[in-house]
This record gives C-alpha cells, structure tokens and sequence, in this order.
C-alpha cells in the first residue's frame, strides 16, 4: 500500500473529496483517460494495425489492464524493470523495446520469458544476440532486429547488418526471429503536420529498404513495431508498420498538446498544487516544485485555479510560483490549482500513485506499478 492510500485511502467515493487531497496530488481524470484509450483503439481498429502502447508512460498495470480490455495486443516496456513489475500484475504480452546485454539482465530476461505467454526483445548487435542465444536454454526467446532511423541511438546501421542479425537470430536454435522495431523517436514532436509527415515519410522510405533486404534473403519480417502518439496517422497511413507503440496519447502532455496530431485527446494527467505563500503582490507559492514535474519540457501549464494569464515558475525542489498578470487578483493562501505536465512519462515516475477522479471525487488510488523500475 502506498502513501499515498494511507493519506486519502479514506476519501475513495466522497463527494468533492479532490479538494481535500494532501498537494501535490497526481491526478488521473477516468473519463478522459477512457476517452484517449477508446480512441486510439478505435483508430487503430479502422487502421487495421495492431496496437501495443508503450508502458514508459504510465508504469501502471491498472492503466494496462484498460488498454488491453480496449484491444491492445499487449504493452511495450522500455526496461527490464518495467517488464517485471507488469508481469508480476499479470500482463502477459509484453515488448522489451530496449537491448538487454549484460550478464545478470539476460538471466533476468530468461527468467521473465520462462514465466511470461508472449515475450518479445530486440536486439542490434551480434554478441548480443550470441550472448542471449548462448544463455538461453530453455523457451525460445522471440527476437526483433532493432533498426536505427537516423538517432544513432540504438539499432543496426544499415540493411546489410539488419540482414546479417536477422540470419543469426534466425539460425540460433534457442531464438526466434520476429520482425524489426522502427522508432523515430526524434520526429514524434515536430509542431507541424505536415513537417512531421515529410520527415516521417522519409524514414519510413529508409525503413522498405531495409524490409526489401530482408525479404530478398528470405527473411521478411512478420511484424513491423514502432510509431509513436505524435506519429501515430501518419504511420498508419504510411501502411508499413504493422504494430503502433504509442504511449503518450493516454495522458496528453504540454509537448503533444503543443502539436497537430490530426487526432483529438484529452488531458488525462495533472498535478494538484496549493498556494502556501502569499506575502507579495503578483505572485503566491505553490508546493509542487522540481520534484513534482519533470523539467526538462519547460514548465507546467495551468488548467485550473488560476487567474487568466497566470504562469507557473519554478522556486527549486518543494516550491513553484504562479506570477499573475498586472491587476490580477492573486490565489490566496490554501487556493487548488491544477497544471498540465510538460511532459508526462518522467513526471509520473516522481510519484508513488495517480489520484483518479472524475469530477471533484476520488474514485481510486491506483499505485504506479513499476515506478523506479530503471534497470
């Protein structure tokens, strides 16, 4: 049990009990999320494309559970940890999206995949795949080539390596060759529409050859995984992926609300602040500060609570502020606001649980399974 279910475990199915969580809160809107997870799994359907959103951005085996009751064929993980907390929760369909090397992973890894219905890794250099096939002695560990879309910072650099692993995974009795990831990671938050699409197509042109390759060798790959929220239509359009790794659609975040989808969602995720100091015209202190939000975006964006034209600022690790306009009324002292995170995944890995509400009343604490969950 978290702290918080020890704080507000109490509050569960009060009306108007939002207002007398303990700040800063996590807050999960239910309807929203619903909303966002119906339908990106709507979309998927007509576009006749597997979906697998990405765990990275909730790490909650509650919030998993939603998205495979909608059709998801199962979760991505970006880290071993991750894959372990959601398994020992029960989901059993699950993408490792990171390579996993080092000795005490891979005996992790195997255990995971003796336990686990449907384990996939990927993997972009031979020794990794020759350490996972020397180790390996039990299950078949089913492996995808991991293909470099121009970051450089993980996958095969070009056709001809993509083929030569593929071949090696295919020959390793202990493993099983399924298909190659493709994530353009860095397009995912170009502003415009029709920038992304442009960037986008030309990755995905790079990706058929690369496919091309591999089926002139006999090695066609029978799923192709990768995509992202912000690329999402684009490369269903595109027609060559076959599996979507979305993740951030379930939350929105200032970053994607910043961009033209081509799709609608909702704003699933905020943070609860009040103001704590209110001693200086203008401006009040909030409680919610570095280690409330993740930074690295920019700030947070207000949605509620405070005057038109407030703005948040950072005041170190407990503390922000909301600077209000000249002839503003300033919050006072005890006053709920209520941000956007700039950017969700690493602003839910500061908290312990999501506050879900719908209204002003706390339906349930759901904890975040796999919070930390790192290595």
């Amino acid at each position: 049990m978290t702290a918080s279910h020890h704080l507000h475990g109490h509050l569960i199915g009060q009306p108007g009990s939002r207002d007398q969580l303990n700040t800063p809160a996590l807050i999960v809107d239910l309807d929203a999320l619903r909303a966002n997870i119906a339908a990106m799994a709507a979309f998927a359907r007509a576009a006749g494309v597997a979906l697998r959103p990405h765990a990275k951005t909730h790490k909650s085996a509650d919030i998993a559970r939603l998205q495979i009751a909608a059709g998801a064929a199962g979760l991505c993980c970006a880290k071993l940890g991750e894959a372990e907390a959601l398994a020992a929760e029960g989901i059993g369909s699950i993408l490792l999206t990171s390579p996993i090397v080092t000795p005490p992973a891979i005996e992790r890894l195997i255990a995971l995949n003796d336990r686990l219905p449907h384990l996939t890794v990927v993997a972009d250099h031979p020794a990794a795949v020759a350490a996972l096939a020397t180790a390996n002695t039990g299950r078949p560990i089913r492996v995808l080539v991991d293909i470099d879309p121009g970051i450089h910072r993980t996958g095969t650099a070009s056709a001809q390596d993509a083929v030569a692993l593929a071949r090696q995974i295919a020959d390793a009795p202990c493993l099983t060759y399924g298909g190659v990831q493709f994530y353009c990671g860095s397009q995912q938050h170009i502003a415009t529409f029709a920038e992304r699409r442009a960037a986008i197509a030309d990755r995905t042109a790079y990706l058929q050859t690369v496919i091309a390759a591999l089926t002139d060798a006999g090695l066609a790959p029978p799923v192709v995984t990768g995509g992202g929220t912000g690329t999402h239509r684009i490369d269903a359009e595109l027609g060559v992926l076959t599996e979507l790794q979305v993740g951030s659609y379930a939350f929105m975040d200032r970053e994607y609300h910043d961009c033209d989808l081509g799709t609608s969602f909702a704003t699933a995720l905020m943070v609860d602040t009040r103001v704590i100091s209110a001693n200086r015209p203008g401006m009040a202190t909030l409680d919610a500060g570095l280690k409330s939000f993740a930074t690295e975006a920019g700030v947070p964006v207000f949605v509620a609570g405070a005057p038109d034209g407030g703005t948040y600022r950072f005041m170190g690790d407990e503390h922000g502020a909301v600077t209000v306009p000249a002839g503003a009324t300033t919050p006072p002292l005890g006053t709920r606001l209520t941000a956007m995170t700039p950017h969700c995944d690493p602003t839910v890995n500061l908290h312990d649980a999501y506050h879900v509400v719908q209204g002003d009343t706390l339906v349930a604490i759901w904890p975040i399974t796999a919070r930390g969950r790192s290595a």
